[in-house]
């Protein structure tokens, strides 16, 4: 069964089954309310995670700073990127959490397990970030 997510909700939208006379959107309206969706889970995301937005503001820090200590284009990349990519694999913890609180909100296994390894991959893009920023300041200033 093929389901569409109904327009106007935020990021705990509702899905309902599409029926023949309600036809999935296609072509600009189909990029528009992925945007539309997007920018839901971007609210999503500011509202109810305290680390996302501690990792938006040392981006929005973080993003002109590259800029001035980057010397090559592939150094502010790097810098911009990282910084960057903690927002992302944060994006993607919180949405590996929100499904596991959704399944219940019992001790298993497997949810810890879930919720540790998302943990894990943002502390990982974090130790990246570090590492980049610190290697391009010493080579810069050193």
């Amino acid at each position: 069964m093929t389901v569409e997510r109904r327009q106007g909700t935020d990021a705990s939208a509702r899905y309902q089954p599409l029926d023949p006379e309600n036809k999935p959107s296609i072509g600009l309206r189909r990029l528009i309310n992925a945007t539309l969706y997007s920018i839901a889970g971007l609210r999503a995301a500011w509202r109810n995670e305290e680390a996302f937005r501690l990792e938006c503001l040392a981006a929005i820090v973080m993003t002109p700073a590259a800029f001035w200590l980057g010397r090559t284009a592939v150094e502010r990349a790097l810098l911009v990127g990282t910084c960057w990519l903690v927002l992302i694999v944060e994006l993607l913890n919180s949405a590996v959490e929100s499904a596991v609180d959704r399944v219940g909100t019992d001790h298993h296994t497997l949810s810890g397990r879930a919720k540790d390894l998302g943990s894990a991959a943002v502390f990982v893009s974090l130790m990246l970030t570090l590492l980049v920023w610190v290697l391009v300041i010493v080579e810069r200033f050193y």
